[in-house]
């Protein structure tokens, strides 16, 4: 499994390429170097580079690649077992369709829930500064190095999937990148954008809001949500604690479809979150009822992911809601 990481590593954190890779655990600071690697084995990695890394996308025998930012209070072997989940059912579903890659940032290791969301959110919140790294790295390769080795353009369709908090990674990620390497605005890089139990507020997605750039990068932006997420119950108790409120877009969908673009939809997810993540109701988007079998969360985004569009029950909201 390929995937990317801005957690610290025990060892240097200068670039060696094929050097082995090992989590600090302990150090939940979000490192400025990012690091370019492959899962080989349960807590077996190897840093292979960025070029050989992007290289090896552009060779994977697939259509589309999936970007998948994880939420908080997630150690690295916890993200890579969601994420093989994932990938099973999209090879069960469609082989050769899709790749998963994952970004692992870098969450605590503390006990007690809350302490752990206001400190993954700070840690997310700087994540965006390595991982709008990422996408510039992307956009250069892209533009220019690729063709050193082989003629051929990458054709590659790109995806990306933000979970919990991982929804702030994203958000952050695209404005540093906006702020410092593209003043004139992002790219449209993303054919698809699922937003899943997304941790930012439920205006975030208003033009002249913090996640806008989130709209403006993707052909199609996906929110999934249930009112009855007990892990975003977590999260609103910590923010109130802080002496912020507002409702989570995981937990409302969004504030005022009207206000959005045309290319956002929402999806109530409240008749099986629970049935599918008992009793958090959270990470309800993988297996349905019977583990490895997938639910109607992914069906329903694996039908975007597969077409490129996004078909609603009610056209003029723009609104889905999904039954088992």
């Amino acid at each position: 499994m390929l995937f990317i990481t801005n957690r610290f590593p025990t060892q240097s954190i200068r670039t060696r390429v094929n050097r082995n890779f090992t989590f600090d655990l302990n150090n939940n600071a979000a490192s400025n170097s990012v690091f370019y690697c492959e899962r080989q084995g349960e807590e077996e990695y190897q840093e292979i580079g960025s070029s050989a890394f992007l290289q090896r996308l552009k060779d994977a025998d697939v259509n589309q690649v999936l970007i998948y930012i994880h939420g908080f209070s997630n150690l690295p072997e916890d993200v890579f077992a969601a994420v093989q989940e994932f990938q099973s059912l999209c090879d069960e579903t469609k082989p050769g369709e899709v790749l998963v890659v994952p970004l692992v940032w870098p969450c605590d290791n503390d006990l007690g829930i809350v302490k752990d969301y206001w400190d993954d959110q700070e840690s997310a919140d700087l994540s965006g500064f390595s991982f709008a790294r990422v996408l510039q790295r992307f956009l250069d390769w892209r533009e220019g190095e690729q063709f050193k080795q082989d003629p051929t353009p990458c054709l590659k369709r790109i995806n990306v999937l933000a979970h919990s908090m991982g929804n702030r990674v994203l958000r952050e990620t695209l404005r540093v990148w906006h702020k410092y390497s593209l003043p004139g605005g992002v790219p449209l890089l993303f054919r698809n954008t699922f937003l899943v139990a997304a941790d930012i507020v439920n205006e975030s997605l208003e033009e002249g809001r913090s996640g806008e750039l989130i709209v403006h990068s993707s052909r199609n932006v996906t929110v999934y949500f249930a009112s009855d997420d007990l892990a975003l119950r977590a999260s609103k108790a910590s923010n109130l604690r802080n002496r912020i409120a507002s409702r989570r877009l995981g937990h409302t969908g969004p504030e005022d479809m009207i206000r959005l673009p045309r290319n956002v939809f929402a999806v109530d997810c409240d008749d099986v979150n629970t049935l599918y993540d008992f009793p958090k109701g959270h990470s309800y988007f993988r297996s349905g009822i019977v583990p490895g079998k997938p639910g109607v969360v992914f069906q329903h985004l694996f039908v975007a992911l597969e077409s490129g569009r996004v078909f609603p029950e009610d056209e003029l909201r723009r609104m889905t809601i999904l039954r088992d």
